[in-house]
């Protein structure tokens, strides 16, 4: 078994605490998708509240939400509602929510006029999409590469930190550059993997 990733261990550590509202989301009926829907919505909301510069509460709002996004899967094998679209759903929605919050971004710093601000939204859109896709493509290929520096779960919570404490653009620097670094990881960790 491969070394687990920040993501995976934090969500190992949180399924104590949250089996118990899967259990009250099971018995009531409430399908995993809803809750990938749900989680989505609330990235929406938190967005809205950055764009127009309620910075605060777009940070309560993505640290209320984000939480979601561990309780979909975990209430779908709870379930026993395990599907290959449901998994489609999720990260597809998930790339949805960042698309939501980074042109929430760029908003912003428009209304702010700051051209070095919308840069930088640009440029942590791009990696965090770039992360994604080659995770994607390597895992089209045959190859399961979760590796790097800063995946998804990362990414949302630097920008909790940020909105909540109002730093964004020292850590919209961090998220444009190792965005990148990371996916840079991911290529270089697909073409070993292919020389072995």
């Amino acid at each position: 078994m491969g070394k687990l990733t920040l993501n995976e261990a934090i969500k190992n550590a949180a399924q104590p605490l949250l089996l118990p509202i899967v259990k009250i989301l099971a018995s009531w009926g409430v399908h995993p998708n809803t809750v990938t829907i749900t989680c989505l919505v609330g990235f929406i909301i938190s967005s809205v509240f950055i764009a127009f510069g309620n910075l605060l509460l777009g940070g309560i709002a993505l640290l209320l939400f984000s939480p979601l996004d561990a309780i979909d899967g975990l209430l779908a094998r709870y379930s026993k509602k395990v599907t290959s679209f449901g998994a489609f759903l999720d990260s597809t929605l998930d790339r949805y929510g960042e698309i939501f919050l980074f042109l929430a971004f760029t908003y912003y710093f428009l209304l702010q006029k700051s051209f070095y601000g919308v840069i930088l939204s640009f440029l942590a859109i791009t990696g965090s999409f770039m992360v994604s896709y080659t995770r994607a493509r390597a895992e089209g290929i045959g190859s399961e590469c979760k590796i790097g520096f800063l995946t998804r779960f990362e990414r949302v919570l630097l920008l909790i930190i940020a909105l909540v404490f109002n730093i964004c653009i020292p850590l919209l620097i961090f998220i444009a550059i190792f965005t990148h670094f990371t996916a840079l990881q991911r290529i270089i960790y697909v073409y070993k993997f292919y020389r072995r």
